[in-house]
Parts: structure tokens; sequence; C-alpha cells
């Protein structure tokens, strides 16, 4: 009797548990080492891919729709996560680098990689605009090694709160470039869809998308700390699955309504992050939103990994390869750089917050809906190019965050504690604002 083929369905299984495993021993391999969890993430699926098992190869370009959805899904988790970490209250001064970030670095970042996609690769106009619309966001999935750790966790941090907020606003606020450039590709004249795109889907659906975050946001909070029964209020059960069900309730409704979800969900988090803003309930959520990013993480980053070694960057030009050095290195930190002139940050912080707009799982995301919605001049050589930038881009910053993060930490006069020590001396934001005379800025690191 012949032995039993093995199958996929099988290999799945075992590939399954072991990259489960790995999500949970990785990051304690390479805490406080110049390697990122990313970086581990990848290359694992890289040499899975040069492997002669039966792994399913997701080819981006002829399955756009299911890369658009698990990575939509890594997203909006992601940024959910990100907006429960934030403590700090929102003004005009408070997030004053987060606008900055916003308005000045991000425009200016787009119209460097246009340039570049036109006037280096060669792209056609909607394809350049389209391929800086999917690069210009710094990722909330990738970026973690430089945002904020969690509730109550460096929220005097200028560096991470200003990293951690523009990602969890950026996503959303790209998109309105991204249908810029799918109006362009369809070829009809600017007069007929430019005071759409300028009040709908520049300025509309962001408003659209707030106003339902800041409702979820506020429904969330009553539930959890405002209801009088313990049979409804969550934080008393201690569920941190209704976390989920606020971010697909948010997202969902904003884009029934035509809004951008991204905003709806970031608006949600911070929203319900004010309702009680010391109460344990918080760590929970952002404990349970963090796990299962972190399987999100995985599975994309793997998948990554398994395309890179089944051909993912064969249409990848020098011309591309050069921009997404250009983008890493000089577009991104020079858009940054400008952007905080005038600023109250210091030397070192306007630097790292410069350099560290991380590129990753959100670029796939977009291009995966815009070839989605409209056929693209050269699509092959923009997925190659995204690949690659956002390949250069975890091992770049992977490499660098943690030497860049503590020596910022040291130049703030603290060491960052490790968070895997029993003693936590961390200093709880919410009791120091209390005991400390009231303040207008948060603290400059110069």
């Amino acid at each position: 009797m012949s032995l039993p083929a093995i199958t996929t369905a099988d290999v799945l299984y075992v590939a399954g548990g072991l990259g489960v495993l790995a999500a949970a021993i990785l990051p304690l391999l390479v805490r406080g080492r110049a390697v990122s969890t990313a970086m581990a993430f990848v290359a694992v699926g890289v040499v899975a891919g040069l492997l002669p098992i039966p792994l399913p190869d997701l080819d981006p370009v002829a399955n756009s729709a299911v890369v658009e959805r698990l990575t939509e899904v890594a997203v909006i988790i992601a940024i959910m996560g990100v907006g429960l970490s934030i403590d700090r209250k929102l003004s005009l001064r408070n997030w004053a680098t987060t606008w900055r970030l916003l308005a000045i670095a991000m425009p200016l970042t787009i119209a460097g990689i246009a340039l570049l996609g036109w006037g280096v690769i060669g792209l056609a106009p909607a394809s350049a605009l389209l391929l800086a619309a999917v690069l210009a966001p710094t990722d909330p999935v990738l970026a973690g090694d430089v945002q904020l750790q969690g509730p109550n966790e460096g929220g005097d941090d200028e560096v991470r709160f200003g990293l951690t907020s523009e990602a969890g606003l950026n996503d959303g606020l790209a998109f309105p470039f991204v249908y810029l450039a799918v109006f362009v590709a369809a070829g009809s004249s600017v007069v007929e869809w430019g005071p759409r795109w300028f009040a709908w889907e520049l300025v509309g659906k962001v408003v659209v998308g707030v106003v339902v975050g800041v409702a979820v946001g506020w429904l969330l909070g009553q539930l959890s700390f405002r209801a009088h029964s313990s049979s409804v209020s969550f934080a008393e059960a201690g569920d941190a699955i209704v976390a989920l069900g606020a971010v697909f309730l948010a997202y969902g409704l904003a884009e029934t309504l035509q809004g951008y979800g991204f905003l709806a969900v970031f608006a949600t988090a911070v929203m319900a992050r004010r309702s009680d803003p010391e109460h344990e309930y918080h760590e929970v959520l952002h404990s349970f939103i963090g796990q299962v990013e972190r399987l999100f993480e995985l599975v994309l980053l793997l998948l990554f990994g398994v395309a890179i070694a089944r051909g993912l960057l064969s249409d990848l030009s020098l011309a591309g390869a050069l921009t997404g050095v250009a983008v890493v290195f000089l577009v991104r930190p020079i858009s940054g750089w400008l952007s905080l002139r005038g600023s109250r940050a210091g030397t070192g912080q306007r630097a790292a917050l410069a350099f560290f707009g991380v590129r990753g799982i959100g670029s796939f995301y977009y291009l995966a809906y815009a070839a989605g919605e409209e056929s693209f001049q050269g699509v092959d050589e923009l997925w190659a190019t995204v690949a690659f930038t956002v390949l250069l881009s975890v091992v770049v910053h992977g490499a660098s965050a943690t030497p860049a993060m503590e020596a910022l930490d040291r130049a703030r006069g603290r060491q960052r504690p490790d968070p895997g020590d029993e003693d936590d001396s961390r200093p709880n934001i919410a009791e120091d604002e209390r005991s400390a005379p009231a303040r207008q800025e948060p603290p400059v690191i110069a």
C-alpha cells in the first residue's frame, strides 16, 4: 500500500503552526537587537518560498482582490491599536508635530515620488501619481518599533507620539490622492472630476469618516465605562473582543456612508481612549488588538517573503530600484525635515521623525484597490517598485529603529525599560500629570 500524498492543506497546517510559534518567539529573540520582527518574518517567507513545498503563491497582479482584503483588515486593526495607545489630548498645540507631518511632509512626499515615477521610471502621469499616493503614508502595521507601545507608555515622547499619530491618520488621508490617480487614469477631463474630487474625495469623505468614528468611539466609551450594570459594562466584564466589534462597526459604517473607514477607525480609538483614560481596561483592549495585529502581520509578511522568492521583483527596473532608494533615503527624510522647521522639536527629534517614515502593508492595500478600480500602465512595474521600496524600508528602518530609539531615550535622560521586566519602572503618565504643574507643551528633546 502506497503512502498517502502530502496535500497543500497538510503543509498549510504545519506552516500555520510554525508561523504562530514564530510570531511568539521571534520578538523575544530580536528584542534589543538591530533586527525587527518584520525582517525576520520576511526572511522566513523567502526561505520557505525557495523550498520545493506547495505553499500558496499569492501573485498580487493576478490576485489583487485577495491582497486588497487581507491588507485592508490588517491596516484597520493596526490603526485601532495605534489610536488606543495615544494618551495626549487632541489640540492644535499638543498635536503640532502631527499636523506638520500630515499637511506639509505628506504632500511634499507625494510630489517628490510622483516626479521620480514620471521622470526617472518613465511612468504615465496616472501611474506616477498612484505610485506616489501608495508610498506616501507611514505604515501603522510595520512601524511598531518606532511608535508608542500602549496606553500610558511614553505619551511624553514626541518622536513616538508623532510617528504613531501620523500613521493613524495618514492612511486615510492618502486615499484622496489614490482617487486622483484613478480619475486621471480614466481619461476624463479635470473639469469633469476636479470639483467632485476636491469637495467630496478630499473634504467630504474625511468629514464623514471622522464623524462616524467619533460617534462609534463615544458609544464604545459609554458601554465600556459609563454603564452602571456590570452585565453591560465591557470594562467590568474585561472582554476585549469588543475592540474588534468597534473596529468593524466603525469601518463598515463609514464605508457604507462613502466616507474613509481608516479615519473612522482611528477616530473611534482616540475617542474611546478619552473615556476614563486611566482605566486598565484600555491596556486590555490594546493588548488584544496587538495580538490580532501580530497574526495578520505574520501572515502577510510570510506571504510577502514567499512572493519575493517566486518572482515578485522580476519586473523591477534599475530606475524603479533607484526610486525606491530615493523614497527611503531622500524624499521622505527631506520632506519630513522641512515640515518640522520652526517646530519646538530638537534636532535629534526632527531627524528621527523625518527618517522613520516606514513603508509597508498599507502601500499594498492602496495599490491593490486602485488596480481593481482602473487600468494603469506599467502595473507590473508598479508592484515591483512598491515591493522593493517596502522591502528596503523593512530592512533599513528595522535595523536602525532600536539603536535610534535608544539613543533618543538616552538624550531624554532615561533608558527605555525592557518590556519583559517584571518590575516595570515606566512612569504612569496620567499620574505624573496629576502631580506635576500644568504645562503648555510636551517636553522637548534637544
